[in-house]
């Protein structure tokens, strides 16, 4: 059922986000587990002798920062630097531009990782900002000019995203915020993960700007750049189908993974999989 939204943009001010910052931890690379992708090549661990290209994670709708704490930790005792922002979730041009100022604080490479809603939020951001060497989209929205999450998500069957599993809260001025509603939240989002995390998590969800989902992408991720795609097989907020299609239309290498939305928490290790793959790279 396609969830269509129409409402008058956000006003952006008062809104006040911070980034959690993870330090860099430098220790000898391990191993770290192959896996074939859609193009047959062997992923491998980035050269401890090169410098590593700063990770840079982004969340999507309903969540914040902490949904990376696995990724963030993984990443730290390979020595990444590594940045998870907490974006405003306030609509596409509002959260690009937010990730591009905070991206222009950073020097050297970065490989630029979005999840879910995201997807939408890196590919504006990695054809903006020089500096974003490779990009990893995670159970995500891919979208080329003229798409929006209703669009894309609306082609494909399955998704869960629909009025009667929302709550919308009208804001002063006209404005309106959407949530999930707490009972549905392991249906539509957290399915896979343990009951006592969708307990919590049902009520701890940051709201989304309901005109995030109408947004229109106004550039193309950028062709040159190389791309990883982590695929949920048991999504039901975005269509497995749905992150397939924009993977295969953007050329990106797959990793499929059995998991529901909430991959970053309930498949980190085929997230890490691709972080690394993506910074290895990186030259």
């Amino acid at each position: 059922m396609k969830f269509t939204i129409r409402i008058k943009a956000l006003a952006a001010a008062g809104l006040a986000s911070g980034v959690a910052v993870a330090s860099l931890a430098m220790m000898n690379d391990t191993a770290v587990a192959a896996q074939t992708v859609t193009n047959k090549n062997t992923l491998t661990p980035s050269s401890a002798h090169r410098t590593k290209p700063t990770v840079v994670l982004v969340h999507g709708a309903f969540a914040d920062s902490s949904s990376w704490n696995s990724e963030v930790g993984h990443l730290r005792r390979h020595g990444f630097p590594v940045y998870a922002i907490d974006t405003p979730l306030r609509g596409l041009a509002f959260d690009s531009a937010y990730v591009e100022a905070q991206l222009k604080t950073l020097k050297g490479p970065v490989v630029l990782v979005g999840h879910s809603y995201a997807g939408e939020v890196i590919s504006q951001v990695a054809a903006e900002t020089p500096n974003v060497k490779a990009l990893v989209y995670v159970a995500a929205l891919i979208p080329r000019v003229g798409d929006s999450a209703n669009s894309l998500i609306g082609q494909f069957p399955g998704s869960r995203l629909t009025p009667e599993n929302l709550r919308t809260v009208p804001l002063p001025g006209g404005d309106t915020d959407v949530y999930i509603k707490a009972a549905k939240y392991g249906t539509v989002y957290g399915n896979g993960l343990p009951k006592s995390a969708i307990d919590v998590a049902s009520v701890t969800q940051e709201p989304i700007a309901f005109l995030a989902f109408s947004d229109k992408a106004t550039v193309n991720p950028p062709a040159k750049t190389p791309k990883w795609a982590v695929v949920a097989t048991e999504d039901h907020a975005v269509p497995t189908a749905a992150q397939e299609f924009g993977a295969r239309r953007v050329g990106a290498h797959l990793i499929r993974t059995r998991s529901g939305h909430d991959v970053p928490a309930i498949s980190p290790e085929a997230v890490d999989r691709a972080i690394v793959a993506a910074a290895d790279s990186v030259h």
